[in-house]
């Protein structure tokens, strides 16, 4: 005999998805997106005899001017000392994202630097289905707001003092190393131009003995990191995948937004293009589109990463 208050074992299941899918959403929104870390690592990747070089890997900061706990998080990251930042783009989450960017930045105004542009340096966010990445790679929004790009460029070369690599190359000393840049504007709107990158080596001229050469992208997608290895990189920084965002505990990223193996959509690994292997570091960033205002398993970082010399 069943008593009538009984509950269906079934309403009992639909009942606990539902109670975990409202906590994961409290967690993924509330808490975990200001759950920011710095991820230390290291790589052989300069060449033998180089001193060591700390990175400070930064990318995807999709800045809104009201996000202040993130502005002072960011400007915090200057007492790591970093030899270098390398910024892998969409600095920008909002018309006014440059007025959170100019506080977050100000402090590391001085140190030795690289960027190159995301999308959302260029173009404001818009709302999307979240869904739709399931299918592949993001397209571009019908309707185009344009961002400040140009005071953005002007405040990062001529105030903090960084190069911008947007298919564009440059050398710099860097304690006490001599490395060349190589850069791409934005894959994932297919701006990068790969084609203009020997010429812009070239254009430094004779490479120093015992220098280094890194290569910087938004969007890491093969096509990209392929090239940069055939054009001599000994080691690769991107960004653009935020990790997968949203990802499975024990598994990780469900989606990268691009073509590079999940495996590879956040952290440290490696990329071989026929017989040279270098170290690839892809940053999970540290914000999120204004409209996807989450992160779950997975949270928003800057890298600090200690490039060493490799065995001769």
């Amino acid at each position: 005999m069943t008593s009538r208050g009984s509950t269906h074992p079934a309403l009992i299941a639909l009942g606990a998805v539902g109670a975990a899918g409202v906590a994961a959403t409290v967690w993924g929104v509330g808490v975990e997106r200001y759950l920011f870390t710095v991820r230390e690592v290291t790589a052989p990747a300069l060449a033998p005899g180089s001193r060591p070089v700390r990175v400070l890997h930064l990318s995807d900061a999709h800045m809104a001017p009201w996000q202040h706990r993130k502005q002072r998080w960011l400007a915090s990251l200057a007492a790591l000392e970093p030899d270098l930042v390398v910024n892998t783009g969409d600095n920008l989450g909002h018309l006014d994202g440059l007025t959170g960017i100019r506080r977050a930045f100000e402090p590391l105004a001085g140190i030795p630097g690289v960027f190159v542009h995301g999308s959302n340096d260029v173009q404001a966010p818009s709302p999307r289905n979240p869904f739709k990445y399931f299918l592949g790679p993001s397209s571009g929004a019908k309707r185009i707001q344009s961002l400040d790009t140009d005071a953005m460029d002007e405040y990062f070369t001529a105030e903090l003092g960084w190069h911008d690599l947007n298919n564009a190359a440059a050398r710099l000393e860097v304690a006490g190393n001599s490395i060349d840049f190589l850069g791409v504007d934005d894959a994932h709107r297919d701006w990068d131009e790969l084609e203009a990158l020997p010429s812009a080596l070239d254009a430094l001229g004779e490479r120093p003995a015992g220098s280094s050469v890194i290569g910087v992208t938004h969007a890491p997608y093969q096509r990209v990191l392929n090239r940069f290895v055939e054009l001599g990189a000994d080691a690769v920084f991107g960004g653009h995948t935020h990790g997968g965002q949203v990802c499975l505990p024990g598994y990780g990223a469900l989606v990268a937004n691009c073509d590079i193996p999940l495996k590879q959509a956040k952290g440290l690994s490696t990329w071989t293009r026929g017989r040279r292997t270098v170290p690839l570091n892809v940053s999970a960033g540290c914000g999120h589109s204004i409209y996807a205002p989450a992160r779950f398993a997975c949270r928003p970082e800057a890298t600090l990463l200690t490039l060493t010399a490799r065995s001769a």
